[in-house]
């Protein structure tokens, strides 16, 4: 069974996508960036970090399950020195969980204020 949870984002519809898919016990959470109502939120890419991955446990317990049950994150970012920042942030969340992990860097994201993208998959245990 497939259950499709949506942010509410108007581009959901225009691209074609949702924010995660649940099939099973897996959990897809689609590239998330620190947009709250439509608008960048953070200054620096600590600040966009938190918010991708707050976002990100929002879509996670939609689909029934808790941020314990990230297996990986994937984290696409524009300047690629703020890395300590980010992985502050990544290890606030996840220093316990410690799911498999990247930081790649990217020429841009979507729009020029947006430092950073996260995908996350989950597994829910039995």
């Amino acid at each position: 069974m497939r259950q499709n949870i949506s942010s509410g984002a108007p581009w959901e519809d225009q691209i074609g996508y949702c924010r995660a898919v649940r099939v099973g016990n897996t959990i897809e959470v689609s590239g998330t960036a620190p947009v709250r109502d439509g608008k960048t939120v953070g200054e620096n890419a600590y600040e966009q970090t938190k918010v991708c991955l707050e976002i990100i446990k929002e879509a996670i317990e939609k689909a029934g399950g808790k941020i314990e049950d990230v297996v990986r994150t994937r984290m696409f970012v524009t300047d690629i020195s703020q890395w300590v920042a980010i992985g502050k942030a990544h290890g606030e969340v996840f220093t316990k969980i410690k799911p498999a992990t990247s930081m790649v860097q990217v020429s841009a994201l979507i729009e020029p204020d947006m430092l950073i993208e996260i995908e996350a998959t989950a597994i829910i245990s039995s």
